[in-house]
């Protein structure tokens, strides 16, 4: 069954919600909810409530997405990063859709919101390009841009990493063989972290299309836990609400059913990355989603503006892969590690590095 199979609910679901001041405390019991958001009958995302100054910050960042976009073209270009798969700075048109075709309707800048430059060791930039190489950043066209990204991005990896010392709870009481707090010390010690400010572009009506991955193809998160915020609207260069209701997030369930995940303005959502798939020994799912673009006459013009934080493991942490059969935990371990995992599944969507 392809990834665009699967039966399509009519129901638009407000996803699994938790408070950040649960998250602050140690002792609160949060799995069920988590199990909820993460598990088997999931949408492997969940959202936060309640977190400082980040309604502020959000505001900030989000609106500066289209002023970045329409930058001169030359400007951009100096912000490209083939090297490393255009993993670092401004992306347009050189990924690839799940039809093969380069996706132009959307424009990403890339970068590590925690240090500027990962490591000086050239064998490292060699190998994992995606991660090492530094950032780009156009402090004389937008001089603004970067300390709103990072100041937003440190912000939803400090609350990613609160979620991941319940994550380790939760699985650690189904499974006795999880090492007590192994995905939050992974995260905390990682410099592979990646911010991802996003800026969808007005659809061309004459090639408006009814697909539910018109904005963003169909993909699952490779690494531990994605940040994400509530999607900004805009027309005219202002904020907007967008007249298409069907517009957004869709998520595809384990049991293949899609579904709309909505959130409110002023929460985190985090989803499921592959990589804390594993090692929570398939407690956790992650799932497949995409995005789907404003159609019709009264959409005309919009665009969107977002900001993901993929929260991921330092590129030589070797992933532990634990599955369960049967209700039977069978372990066993891969010898690749995060960057050479990391640099297979970027692979699907922007090719091969030549060396």
């Amino acid at each position: 069954m392809s990834i665009t199979d699967g039966q399509l609910s009519s129901n638009v679901t407000g996803v699994v919600t938790v408070r950040y001041s649960d998250l602050l405390d140690k002792n609160a019991d949060i799995s069920e909810e988590l199990k909820a958001a993460f598990g088997s009958s999931g949408l492997g995302i969940i959202a936060v409530s309640g977190v400082p100054r980040y309604c502020e910050l959000r505001q900030k960042l989000l609106t500066l997405a289209e002023r970045l976009a329409a930058l001169p073209e030359e400007a951009k270009q100096l912000l490209e990063d083939p090297e490393s798969r255009y993993s670092f700075g401004w992306s347009h048109g050189k990924e690839r859709l799940e039809s093969g075709h380069p996706d132009v309707l959307k424009g990403s800048f890339y970068a590590n919101p925690v240090v500027d430059k990962p490591t000086t060791s050239e064998d490292l930039i060699q190998r994992y390009p995606s991660y090492c190489r530094s950032n780009l950043w156009p402090n004389k066209e937008l001089p603004e841009l970067e300390p709103a990204f990072k100041e937003l991005g440190r912000l939803m990896i400090d609350v990613g990493l609160l979620l991941a010392y319940h994550c380790d709870k939760c699985v650690s009481l189904s499974n006795s063989k999880h090492q007590p707090q192994s995905l939050e010390m992974m995260l905390r010690s990682s410099l592979c972290h990646k911010g991802r400010l996003l800026h969808y572009f007005a659809p061309d009506v004459s090639e408006e299309s009814e697909r539910i991955s018109s904005w963003c193809g169909w993909h699952t998160d490779h690494g531990s836990l994605t940040g994400l915020t509530c999607a900004m609207y805009m027309k005219d260069g202002k904020e907007a609400i967008c007249p298409d209701k069907e517009a957004g997030l869709f998520i595809k369930t384990q049991a293949g059913e899609i579904y709309k995940a909505t959130f409110k303005d002023d929460e985190i959502a985090y989803q499921i990355g592959e990589a804390a798939e594993l090692l929570s020994c398939g407690l956790f799912h992650a799932t497949p989603h995409c995005v789907k673009a404003a159609q019709g006459n009264s959409a005309l013009g919009f665009v969107r503006n977002t900001f993901a934080v993929f929260m991921q493991p330092h590129w030589d942490e070797i992933l532990t892969i634990m599955r369960r059969n049967d209700g039977v935990t069978a372990e066993s371990t891969h010898n690749m590690n995060f960057g050479e995992f990391s640099e297979a599944a970027l692979s699907k969507y922007y090719g091969s590095l030549e060396k």
